[in-house]
């Protein structure tokens, strides 16, 4: 049984990058993780991403490129203020401007990068880098 969807399939994309896999298979799908898939790919941190319908919800497939070090999840899900991310930046990234906190916000998935620009907070999803 999974408890953490979103986990899970990080935990798949960051193994499949340390054996040196190019592509892995993340199940079962979400729009969740179809949204952080998709700040990773913006990022340049994987190179594509596409959903395949197996009858039971169906699982993404992901293209690798070999950029990530190390991705996982943030639990608990911890609310962020717009002038915090410096202060979370610090906890889970291993140097300033290296690496992405992705957050959800009331204007959907993003990354601390995008949500400085728009000038709002949210709640940490996961991490990057």
């Amino acid at each position: 049984m999974l408890n953490d969807p979103l986990a899970d399939a990080l935990s798949a994309i960051k193994n499949a990058e340390r054996v040196g896999k190019r592509e892995c298979i993340v199940k079962p799908a979400s729009k969740l993780i179809g949204r952080v898939l998709k700040v990773m790919q913006d990022h340049g941190y994987i190179e594509a991403f596409e959903w395949i319908d197996n009858g039971r919800g169906g699982m993404f497939k992901v293209k690798l490129k070999g950029n990530i070090n190390d991705c996982n999840a943030i639990k608990p899900r911890y609310s962020v203020k717009k002038g915090e991310f410096e202060k979370w930046e610090a906890r889970f990234l291993p140097a300033e401007n290296f690496g992405i906190l992705i957050l959800t916000t009331n204007k959907g998935v993003m990354s601390q990068y995008e949500a400085k620009k728009e000038g709002i907070g949210g709640r940490l999803l996961a991490y990057v880098y």
